[in-house]
């Protein structure tokens, strides 16, 4: 039995799409666009930061950052995201979206700013000041993760709920493309005004003194967009669900959503709270209801993420194959930012934006359970199709057809799982928990992402220890990992059945909080098949 749904939920779930909608959107999305600029962007310096603070005199090549210090300026952010998405995700249910939403933008912009001021008198000073940093501005974008997509659920109505989910989540693309682009113009600016030699002419002058200038200030940029949407997220008032469920104060809800909607929405007496919706979080009623959600939205994501994320393995040899970025050592120290910014941008072009904006666009057609399943087979199928015949790839005639696979890949973690995984959490679980399940859901995330990016880089090693990367013990080989990556994709396929689908279903609906049922009428369903862990039909 189902009790009537509050006249402000239902406003919201039948609201016709309105310039909020897209505002919300803008403001939410920044967070996001924030988290991939410096993601991306970390990766575009690296190479610069070995070259400035590691020079070794008289070796044929250029400085890298030794094993210990690139995992640690690489992982520190994907530790700090993971301990923030579990406890502002906890926090945004206890004190509510808005009041957290500040902090975790205030974080990533003064933490952006302070990574770029990193100081120190020796390299392994400035690479410590680094790290800190860089793991409390994780820590506020992880907040972002539950937050962002909370907050657009339950602002958003029924019809177009999903793409405005993904839409948040593709803000990523366009942080990807601007790290890319911002590089690419700052390095064309430094290399006019400094011009200095290649490695191999002069080693010491191929890296000039302004270069540790230039990987500052691309670290430093992407605070700006998040920074000017600081007042509009101030300005947003907070979401009638946290307000109606949790706060449990009906008229406040109906007045805030009345002047964003623009519409008169009659103020309601608070309905007493059904029975059926007072257990507590990983009690045994909450168990038997949504277990089985939050393990298909944690599993999902995990598997996900340790695919998705060690992509990082195989991109330097692709680049280096079809000749985007040459040796080191025929480039100077700016030369090589500039190459590794422009294929990085090409690769995000080409593959990840496209991916993102097929999901907007299809999420609220076909459901996200389709989309999520037939991008894991789709990565399952090219993740083999790389593996197997990998003997083949390697041969220089045939490596544009792997780069087109690989591409593909991409395409479809992008336009599958990538997007639904975010948005799935923010719809299934009920308003007083549902930020906390996503930040869950995404902390699981954030560790297939952290056994991705690293546990891959020593398991894909050549398993002759000789052949390996300076500073690594012997792996399994890139053609044994890629086997392994497709494995855990066919995962993603199976414990994709234990997610349901939320297409067209309102919040409460899907979490159950409009249901009133006696012990009677539970058993009752019960016997009739009826079951809130539903595996949609396909």
């Amino acid at each position: 039995m189902a009790r009537e749904q509050l006249q402000v939920l239902n406003a919201l779930d039948v609201a016709k799409t309105q310039w909020y909608h897209f505002t919300a959107i803008i403001i939410a999305g920044m967070g996001f666009f924030t988290d991939a600029y410096d993601l991306f962007c970390i990766s575009l310096v690296t190479k610069l930061l070995g070259r400035i603070y590691y020079h070794v005199e008289g070796a044929a090549k250029p400085g890298i950052l030794p094993p210990n210090v690139s995992a640690a300026v690489n992982g520190v952010a994907f530790c700090g995201t993971l301990a923030g998405q579990l406890f502002f995700g906890w926090l945004g249910d206890k004190m509510g979206r808005k009041k957290v939403y500040g902090m975790t933008l205030m974080l990533m912009v003064i933490c952006s700013v302070a990574s770029g001021l990193s100081f120190g008198h020796t390299p392994k000073s400035v690479m410590s000041t680094l790290c800190f940093f860089r793991f409390w501005l994780g820590f506020g974008i992880g907040g972002d993760y539950p937050l962002s997509a909370t907050i657009m659920s339950e602002y958003a109505n029924k019809k177009t709920r999903g793409a405005f989910i993904a839409a948040v989540f593709a803000m990523q693309g366009f942080g990807i493309l601007a790290g890319g682009i911002f590089a690419i113009i700052s390095a064309t600016a430094f290399k006019a005004l400094f011009d200095a030699p290649t490695y191999e002419v002069n080693a010491l002058a191929s890296t000039v003194p302004q270069a540790d200038y230039l990987w500052r200030i691309i670290v430093m940029v992407g605070a700006i967009p998040a920074a000017m949407t600081y007042y509009w997220r101030m300005k947003m008032p907070e979401t009638a669900r946290y307000t109606a469920l949790v706060a449990k104060n009906a008229q406040q809800a109906a007045s805030d959503m009345s002047k964003v909607l623009q519409v008169e929405i009659e103020a309601e007496p608070q309905k007493a709270e059904p029975t059926a919706n007072t257990f507590a979080l990983f009690s045994k009623e909450f168990m038997r209801r949504h277990g089985l959600h939050l393990l298909g939205t944690t599993s999902t994501w995990f598997l996900l993420d340790i695919a998705f994320y060690s992509q990082n393995l195989f991109q330097k040899d692709i680049f280096s194959a079809i000749g985007w970025i040459p040796p080191a050592k025929t480039m100077n120290a700016i030369e090589e930012v500039y190459r590794i910014a422009r294929a990085q941008t090409l690769i995000a072009l080409c593959s990840t934006v496209p991916g993102y904006w097929f999901t907007v666009a299809l999420i609220d057609r076909i459901g996200r359970f389709a989309i999520q399943l037939m991008g894991f087979f789709f990565m399952t199928v090219f993740m083999f199709a790389l593996a197997i015949p990998y003997d083949h790839w390697t041969h220089k005639d045939n490596r544009i057809g792997f780069v087109a696979i690989y591409s593909l890949t991409f395409f479809f973690a992008n336009f599958g799982p990538n997007a639904t995984t975010f948005v799935v959490p923010a719809e299934i679980f009920p308003a007083r928990f549902r930020s906390t399940c996503h930040g869950i859901s995404a902390a699981s995330g954030k560790l297939g992402a952290i056994v991705g990016a690293f546990g891959f880089l020593y398991l894909a090693q050549n398993q002759d220890k000789a052949k390996a990367d300076a500073g690594y013990p012997a792996g399994i080989g890139v053609k044994n990992s890629l086997i392994v990556l497709g494995v855990v994709n066919f995962l993603g396929i199976l414990f994709t059945f234990l997610v349901p689908e939320s297409n067209g279903r309102s919040l409460e609906e899907m979490s159950g909080e409009n249901e009133e049922e006696s012990e009677s009428v539970a058993v009752e369903l019960e016997h009739s098949g009826y079951n809130n862990r539903t595996v949609p039909v396909v």
